[in-house]
C-alpha cells in the first residue's frame, strides 16, 4: 500500500484532476496508474514530475522503444519493481520481443558487473576515451 494512499480520478479536485487529465490524454487511455494516484497527494509534486516525464519521453532524437529499454535497464538496476512492470509495458507497447528483454537484462547485468569491478580495482580511464 501507498504510504499516503491513493487519490482516485473521482476523488481529484482542481490541479490533481487538471494533470490527471493531461496524463490520459497524453497517454491515449482512461485510466490513472498508481504512481500518479500516490503522487497526487503533494500537487506541485505531481505537476513537476508529469511535465518532466512528459518532456523526457515525449518525441526527441531516441524513437519510443529506446527510451523504454533505457528505462526498464535504469529501474532493474535501481531494483525498482514499479517502474520496471510500468516500462516494460511501455516497452511492450513500443514492440519490444521477450527476446529484446533478456537481452537488455543480460546487458544490465553486465554493466552491473563491470561498473562494479571498475569501480572497485580503480581502473584510470584510457586518455584514448577521452578524446
Amino acid at each position: 500500500m501507498a504510504t499516503l494512499g491513493l487519490i482516485e480520478y473521482a476523488d481529484a479536485t482542481g490541479d490533481v484532476k487538471a494533470v490527471y487529465d493531461d496524463i490520459m490524454a497524453t497517454r491515449r487511455t482512461d485510466w490513472i496508474n498508481n504512481f500518479w494516484k500516490a503522487l497526487a497527494h503533494d500537487p506541485a509534486t505531481l505537476r513537476r514530475t508529469w511535465e518532466s516525464v512528459k518532456q523526457i519521453m515525449g518525441p526527441g532524437a531516441l524513437d519510443p522503444l529506446t527510451k523504454e529499454l533505457i528505462y526498464v535497464a535504469v529501474s532493474a538496476t535501481n531494483q525498482c519493481g514499479y517502474c520496471i512492470a510500468s516500462h516494460t509495458a511501455g516497452a511492450r507497447k513500443a514492440g519490444m520481443t521477450d527476446q529484446m528483454f533478456a537481452e537488455v537484462m543480460a546487458v544490465v547485468g553486465m554493466a552491473n558487473e563491470t561498473n562494479r569491478l571498475a569501480s572497485g580495482y580503480q581502473v584510470e580511464i584510457d586518455e584514448r576515451f577521452k578524446t
